[in-house]
């Protein structure tokens, strides 16, 4: 992510305790960022909102 853009990280509810399993997501007007916090070496993706809204809903329902 070379953008420059300042990213407010929020880390999972279901991320574990323990540092394991920790997935962090940061939201813009354009599109929702995450990252895998224990490997911050490997770049964040980048998804647009309309496709996060329909993951969240599949992740819900499923």
């Amino acid at each position: 992510m070379s953008s420059g853009i300042e990213l407010g990280w929020r880390r999972s509810s279901y991320s574990g305790t323990e540092g394991d399993n920790c997935v962090e997501v940061a939201a813009t007007e354009q599109a929702v960022y995450v990252r895998d916090s224990k490997n911050l070496a490997r770049p964040a993706f980048a998804v647009g909102r309309e496709g996060w809204g329909r993951f969240v809903s599949f992740a819900a329902n499923a």
